[in-house]
């Protein structure tokens, strides 16, 4: 698949909008303002907004891994992370709201993105299927999907 066909993935333009959105909330709940150093700051909240950034544009990435290729292993272990990157987005928005960020309403609108995301993921998962029909992806339920 190319690039420009990519982007008529609607769980794609998703992951798309989730990382610009975490972004923007990083941004403004950081107290580092320059958001590629981070990673070099003490603080709780920075660190947190470094990761939130951080595996918000892995997601797009592991999608765009995932429709690319023909290896059903690689597409395995991009539903597998992207999995765990969800799991983590939702775990910073609690550990943001936990260090005392105040608005709270961008934190809940990041989740109720997350679930938005969540409904497409499920479908476009279902869709990349391999040939043994697995329509698991050899994950448990336990995984939250």
């Amino acid at each position: 698949m190319s690039y420009k066909n990519l982007r008529t993935v609607p769980v794609y333009r998703k992951a798309l909008e989730l990382c610009t959105m975490s972004r923007e909330i990083a941004a403004y709940v950081s107290y580092n303002k320059d958001l590629l150093l981070l990673y070099q700051s003490n603080s709780l909240r920075d660190i947190i907004a470094d990761s939130l950034i951080t595996d918000s544009i892995l997601i797009p990435q592991k999608i765009a891994q995932a429709e690319c290729t023909e290896s059903y292993d690689v597409r395995l272990k991009s539903v597998a992370l992207i999995n765990i990157m969800i799991r983590n987005i939702l775990s910073y928005c609690n550990g943001l709201e936990k260090d005392g960020v105040k608005e709270k309403e961008y934190i809940n609108l990041l989740r109720r993105e997350i679930k938005l995301f969540r409904r497409l993921y499920k479908k476009w998962k279902k869709s990349l299927k391999g040939d043994n029909g697995d329509a698991n992806w050899g994950l448990n339920e336990s995984f939250g999907f």
